[in-house]
């Protein structure tokens, strides 16, 4: 088993695996920025290494710094967590080059499934339906035009390369399509580097279902089951699923066959999610392969009892799955809600700032993945992501039940939420029932008004308890935190205790 492992994340993500290798007793190195100095995947870690300003592209998009900070600390590993470098082939390859194992496929898997259109072309070899689209990738407006025509509008642009979102663009009429087209591809260049398009036909009211995978070294692959992601803004996931409502038994082997035949076809190794649609006739269409953890994989955990993580670092190890398909367990529903740092009431205006007060839910079946404490600032720079807030039931029904109860004791000061917009999707009848559909939302979200979290005097009493915290004797973990870091400054590291490396 590995020694040490680089974290080259921040946030949730790089916390939640920080607790798996404590777990597995192996050491951690963080990375950070500057804004990130008191973050808390930095105070969780064994070493901890600023690599550079709060610009993800000179600090955690910095590939040669990055690598230089794992030599230094004698890391054998690296785990990319997810976003910033995770699904970046020239990343692993250079960890592979310096002699380090990225914990995630191979530079050569990752190569060749970079390109969303190439992964397509090898889905379609490996008899997995694709959404009619074009032939080939567009460089002009006037290639985009003449494809669309021949698809039929309305249309989708999307990018070649990159995800999240980014680089696509619904096209509805003709006239549209060519200020659509500079857009996506500026979008897409500023985002991932490059600005290759293509085009696909634009569904109507399709859903949207991942299946989750591991495979191991050896030819081993397992599925842990499916998850629905179709409550969704502009192509962002907000709230997700498992197992998916409305999704018989039939169809869901179908739907996990062919998840697994896109595995065999291309080789998979490590943990991974094939993402689908379904349209609104019942048919599945490949969309992508996501080659790394999932933001959502927490659901998937609380229904099998399988540490996905975990499963990710043996299989790097060279471990092999150590359970069979007919070992896994599915017990139960489990749902997820993304709380972020944005105002519903606003156009989901950014909210940055501090969060002067913090305080999760509890309970039974109630799990939170966050890096958040009080007085911790949301910087400008990165995802707006404050915690995930997810639910475990026996049923469905137990699961809603719980995250109601759970958004509602959940108290965060200082900037606005999407908890308000949670709280609304869990009372709409058409989710109660389990039909809805990736359009849901931007078809009902103007007609919603979101309450405030917590009334003028409730937020007035908390400011007050929250200010006295602050100025009392009582010091917040913040403060705590900032004088344990000015303590042990430039010293050698002991056990969760970071050291601090300037100048790298």
């Amino acid at each position: 088993m590995f020694r040490k492992i680089l974290v080259a994340n921040r946030g949730e993500i790089a916390v939640r695996i920080i607790r798996t290798c404590r777990k597995l007793g192996i050491k951690t190195v963080a990375v950070y920025s500057e804004p990130d100095m008191e973050s808390q995947h930095v105070v969780y870690a064994d070493e901890a290494y600023n690599i550079g300003p709060g610009q993800p592209s000179e600090s955690y998009l910095n590939i040669p710094k990055i690598v230089k900070v794992a030599k230094t600390s004698k890391a054998e590993a690296v785990h990319p967590g997810y976003g910033f470098l995770a699904e970046n082939p020239q990343f692993a390859r250079e960890c592979e080059e310096a002699g380090l194992v990225f914990i995630g496929p191979r530079s050569k898997i990752l190569a060749s499934a970079a390109n969303k259109f190439a992964s397509r072309e090898t889905a379609a070899r490996a008899g997995v339906p694709t959404i009619p689209g074009s032939k080939r990738q567009l460089e002009t407006a006037d290639e985009a035009e003449s494809e669309a025509r021949r698809l039929g509008f309305p249309v989708l642009i999307k990018a070649s390369f990159g995800g999240g979102g980014r680089g696509m663009r619904v096209v509805k009429i003709a006239s549209e399509l060519r200020r659509s087209f500079d857009l996506a591809g500026s979008e897409a260049k500023g985002a991932f580097g490059r600005s290759e398009l293509y085009l696909e036909k634009h569904l109507n009211n399709p859903r949207h279902i991942e299946v989750q995978i591991i495979a191991g070294q050896r030819g081993q692959l397992v599925h842990l089951g499916e998850r629905e992601c179709s409550l969704q803004r502009r192509h962002q996931k907000i709230l997700e699923e498992t197992p998916a409502p409305r999704l018989d038994s039939t169809l869901r082997k179908k739907l996990v066959s062919l998840a697994l035949k896109i595995a065999k076809a291309t080789k998979y190794q490590s943990a991974g999610t094939v993402e689908f649609v379904q349209s609104a006739g019942g048919e599945f269409y490949y969309l992508e392969t996501n080659k790394r953890i999932q933001v959502e994989h927490l659901i998937t955990e609380m229904v099998t009892g399988v540490d996905i993580v975990e499963q990710q670092i043996r299989i790097a190890d060279g471990e092999g799955l150590g359970f069979s398909q007919e070992e896994i367990e599915f017990s139960g529903a489990a749902m997820n809600c993304r709380i972020n740092a944005e105002d519903p009431s606003r156009g989901f205006a950014p909210s940055p700032g501090r969060v002067e007060e913090f305080v999760p839910p509890g309970g039974p079946g109630i799990r939170v993945d966050t890096a958040m404490v009080d007085g911790a600032v949301m910087p400008e720079y990165y995802d707006s992501l404050i915690a995930k807030i997810a639910s475990y039931g026996r049923t469905r029904e137990e699961a809603i039940q719980r995250l109601k109860g759970a958004l509602s004791e959940t108290i965060i000061i200082g900037v606005e939420t999407t908890i308000p917009l949670h709280q609304t999707i869990l009372e709409d009848k058409g989710f109660v029932r389990g039909d809805y559909h990736t359009q849901l939302l931007d078809n009902k979200i103007d007609t919603w008004n979101f309450k405030p979290q917590l009334s003028k005097e409730e937020v007035a009493m908390l400011h007050l308890t929250a200010n006295y915290r602050f100025s009392g004797p009582s010091r917040s973990q913040l403060e705590r935190t900032q004088t344990r870091w000015r303590n042990t400054l430039q010293t050698e590291p002991s056990p969760r205790q970071p050291l601090f490396v300037e100048g790298l």
